[in-house]
Parts: structure tokens; C-alpha cells; sequence
């Protein structure tokens, strides 16, 4: 070997051993680390002393100072319920971010953080030792502040993309919590987003990808628009936004958010007692919602039995193939032996089911306000049904049969004699019921007849005006061949002319 190459391996091992001395301490690092998170759950205020020592001792910003941040954040809020001093070591991790870790890590950290300060995210593992427990005001203003800081950080890494879900996952929190105002705020800020991101989009090779972007975020504000405005019960807004959401073509959202702005315009229908309508847009909601694996998939198949009975359809809507796996599930159970009870017209069968689960139908508020019309088209149908063979009933005798009052049979009984499904009518001072089944097939028929013969009538005066104009233009034709060919004055004619008014007399 010369003396060169011994030169040079003498430089790589120097150089291997300051390495080796990085590794060590890193190695240092990771032990103090993990020695600190086994004593979180014995001993959570001398953890967050050792996760502090080593963002002190690390001799730059590394993943291990960033992973103690993280830590120490964790406790102060979920353990010891110091949310102020959660948010200082919480303000300190966001500016490890921009060097320390990378960007998928930091984002996850993020959001994990953002999720229970919100109160959405895992429930509490440990139990709380020390503090007060934040009030829910107290919670709100903690919790503006831990976005506000996120959003500084984000605008000054640049990072617009996870700046804007960070808006978005607030702007859910707000709706959860009712925060209309706040949230109406938030949304129009995510709107000037889109718009900008709209006017900075390429117009090249990438046009459409920014397009698919774009329409993508614009559907998932149109979705918290929407529920926004059917909480609020503003359904002229509500039609708004969703007619505004079937606008957007060029975008690939998640099925749940498809899920959720179908639902709300399922919800949007209903309130206009389009039940067909309504009933087709909770199909394609549940179809979102059973293709994202959401929970709220049940909830929806429920929705979509009420409107598909409010329709007066004889299909079962467990018959398609995507209900058809939610038949026997035990909270669906219910509403099947429902829909079957309101085929068979048996309407004292779904009063019982209706009565024994409350829980799993009459708790839903949205159910319950529909559950009266699923009622009173089942009582109707079952009037229907009872009358077919009578020409006379008593009031008293239908409501004794219906299990109600007089007052509700006949406010049943006017609607059908209103709306033509029975032709009859009610004597309110004996509570007698007079069916004209006959006499009204017979008028009907009748009329049917007398407007036959109308038609009849004008194409034979039609027939006629028209026989009548053509004999007019054959005699005046005549008229003219007489006088230019034969004279008038005397002999045969004049014999004919006096016999014609001989005749005439």
C-alpha cells in the first residue's frame, strides 16, 4: 500500500469515527427517549422533565427532539390537562418541521395533535391527575389558538396543500360543535383558496390534474355547506349549494363526500315532499357511503326505506343487490319488518314494530318527523282497502278499526274524496260515510260519451262546410256556361223557366 492510499484510508477513518460519535449520540438520544415514554403512564410529570432534557441536550434539531415535542404535548393536554403549556411545546414542534423531520411525518403529527385537541380523534388512554377539566369554552378558545399557530407554521413553510386541510378539518370541527358563524367565515376563506388556486392553475400538460384538484376541494366545501345549511333548516340556501355541487365535473372526490352531499339533498327533498326524488338520492348516498365503509351507511338505508314508502312504491327496497347484504342487520331489522307490515297493508302490525323499537327508529329525529305521513298513507290505503265492498259506513265504525279518533277518520275521508280516490260523501251530522261508487263510474262514462259525440259533431259540420263550398263553386260555373252558350228569351227555356215558377207557386 503506498504511503498515499494510507493517507487516504487514516482521512476516511477520522472521518468514520466523528460518524460513529453522530451515532452515538443519536443512540443516546433514542435511549433517553424511550426511557422517558415506559415512565408516561407511572409517572407522566417526570416524563415530560426527561422529553425536556433532551430537546436541551440534542446538538441540533433532530426526529428525537421533534418525537419528545410530541410527547410532552400529548401529556400536558390528554394527562395533566394543561392545554396552555400543550400548545408551547406544540408551538416549538411546528418549527422542527421545516428541517427535522419530513414532510409526510410532520403532516401526520399534525393532524394526529389537531384530532384530540378536537376531541375527535382516539379516546383518552390515561387518566387525568392533575388540573381542572377545560370548560367548553375554554376548549374552543385552546383550540383556535392550536390552528392559528398551524396556520403561521404551514404559511411560512409553504405548505399550502396541508394548510388547507388544516382549514377543513377545523371547519368540520365547527359544524360538529354548531359554530355557524365561525364557520360560515372559515368557509368563505376556503372559497377565496379555491379561487386562487383556480387563477394560479397551469394551462399546460398539468391543466387537468389542477382542475381534478381543484373541483376535488370544491366539492369537499360544498359538503360542509351543505350540512351547514340543512342543520340550519335553510333549504333555499341548501338547494343552492347542491345544485352548485352537481355542477362540478372535473373532480375525483372520496365516496364519503359524495355520501354526505346526496344524503343532505335525500334531506332537501324530503322537506319538498319530492318522495322520488328523495328516495333516489339516498340510494346513491348509501351506494358512497357503503363504498367508503362508513357507518353512516345504515343510518342512510333507513332514509331511503322511509322515502321509498312515502312513495306508495310495491318495490322492496332490500331487493336491489347493494341493500340486499343489510337485510338482516340488527338495525335494519326493523325497518324491514316494517316496509313488509306497510306492503301488507297491515297498519296495525308496523303501529307494534314502530312501539317496540324506539331505539332504532323513533330516536332518529329526521325519522320521526316523517314516521306521521309513512302513517297516514298506510291508514289510507288501509281506508281504501276497507270501503271496497260498502256503500254506507260509520265513522265511529273505521276509527274503531284504524285504533284512532273520529276526527282523524274524517280528516282521512275528506282527503280521499278530495283527491278522487273515492267518490262519495260525508254526512257530518249522523258520522255517516256515503259511498256513489257506481254513480260516479257511471258519470264518468257519460261524460266520456257526451264528449264523443262534440267530436263527432264538429267533423260532420266540417264535412258539411265543405260539401256546401264545393256545390257553390259547381253552380257558378254552371251559370256561366249558360249564358255564354245558350241565350234566355224564348221557346224551350222560356217553357222551363215558367214551369219552374209554376212549380215554385
Amino acid at each position: 500500500m503506498s504511503d498515499d492510499e494510507y493517507m487516504q484510508d487514516d482521512e476516511y477513518g477520522f472521518e468514520y469515527s466523528d460518524d460513529d460519535g453522530d451515532d452515538q449520540a443519536d443512540a443516546s438520544l433514542e435511549n433517553r427517549y424511550y426511557t422517558a415514554k415506559s415512565m408516561k403512564e407511572d409517572d407522566p410529570e417526570a416524563a415530560i422533565v426527561e422529553f425536556k432534557s433532551i430537546v436541551e441536550d440534542e446538538p441540533e434539531k433532530s426526529d428525537w427532539g421533534f418525537k419528545a415535542l410530541k410527547q410532552q404535548t400529548k401529556l400536558n393536554f390528554l394527562v395533566l390537562n394543561q392545554p396552555s403549556e400543550a400548545l408551547k411545546t406544540y408551538t416549538k414542534l411546528l418549527s422542527y418541521t421545516k428541517s427535522a423531520v419530513t414532510r409526510n411525518y410532520s403532516e401526520k403529527t399534525i393532524n394526529g395533535i389537531l384530532d384530540y385537541v378536537s376531541g375527535s380523534g382516539k379516546k383518552r388512554r390515561y387518566k387525568s391527575k392533575g388540573g381542572k377539566k377545560v370548560s367548553e369554552e375554554e376548549q374552543m378558545e385552546v383550540l383556535e389558538k392550536f390552528y392559528e399557530v398551524t396556520r403561521k407554521a404551514l404559511e411560512e413553510a409553504k405548505n399550502e396543500r396541508l394548510s388547507v386541510k388544516t382549514n377543513l378539518k377545523l371547519a368540520k370541527l365547527y359544524l360538529d360543535k354548531h359554530e355557524y358563524p365561525r364557520l360560515q367565515a372559515l368557509l368563505r376563506s376556503l372559497h377565496e383558496s379555491t379561487l386562487s388556486a383556480t387563477a394560479a392553475a397551469p394551462t399546460g400538460a398539468d391543466d387537468s390534474t389542477a382542475q381534478s384538484a381543484t373541483g376535488t376541494l370544491l366539492l369537499e366545501i360544498y359538503a360542509l355547506e351543505i350540512q351547514m345549511y340543512s342543520d340550519m333548516r335553510d333549504y333555499k340556501k341548501l338547494k343552492e349549494i347542491y345544485n352548485a355541487s352537481s355542477q362540478v365535473r372535473s373532480a375525483i372526490p372520496h365516496p364519503r363526500i359524495m355520501g354526505v352531499i346526496r344524503e343532505c339533498g335525500g334531506k332537501m327533498w324530503m322537506g319538498e315532499r319530492q318522495w322520488a326524488k328523495a328516495s333516489s338520492d339516498f340510494f346513491e348516498s348509501f351506494r358512497s357511503y357503503d363504498e367508503a365503509g362508513s357507518p353512516q351507511r345504515i343510518q342512510v338505508l333507513k332514509y331511503l326505506v322511509l322515502a321509498n314508502m312515502l312513495t306508495g312504491a310495491e318495490v322492496n327496497p332490500f331487493d336491489s343487490q347493494e341493500t340486499k347484504p343489510y337485510k338482516n342487520d340488527p338495525e335494519i331489522t326493523a325497518m324491514t319488518d316494517l316496509v313488509s307490515a306497510y306492503q301488507r297493508r297491515e297498519v296495525h302490525e308496523a303501529e307494534k314494530i314502530l312501539r317496540e323499537n324506539k331505539a332504532t327508529i323513533m330516536d332518529d329525529a329526521f325519522i320521526r318527523s316523517y314516521m306521521g305521513d309513512v302513517l297516514r298513507s298506510l291508514r289510507t290505503h288501509y281506508l281504501i282497502d276497507l270501503m271496497k265492498p260498502y256503500t254506507r259506513l260509520e265513522i265511529g265504525f273505521l276509527a274503531k278499526q284504524l285504533n284512532v279518533d273520529n276526527a282523524e277518520v274524517e280528516e282521512l275521508c275528506i282527503g280521499l274524496i278530495l283527491d278522487g280516490k273515492v267518490q262519495g260523501r260525508i254526512d257530518q251530522v249522523a258520522q255517516i260515510v256515503e259511498l256513489e261508487r257506481h254513480k260516479g263510474t257511471d258519470a264518468r262514462r257519460y261524460n266520456a260519451l257526451d264528449a264523443w259525440a262534440g267530436g263527432m259533431q264538429k267533423i260532420f259540420d266540417n264535412i258539411v262546410a265543405k260539401a256546401g263550398a264545393t256545390n257553390e263553386r259547381g253552380m257558378g260555373g254552371m251559370a256561366m256556361g249558360m249564358g255564354m252558350g245558350m241565350p234566355f228569351g224564348g221557346g224551350e227555356w222560356e217553357g222551363s223557366s215558367r214551369g219552374l215558377g209554376t212549380v215554385g207557386a
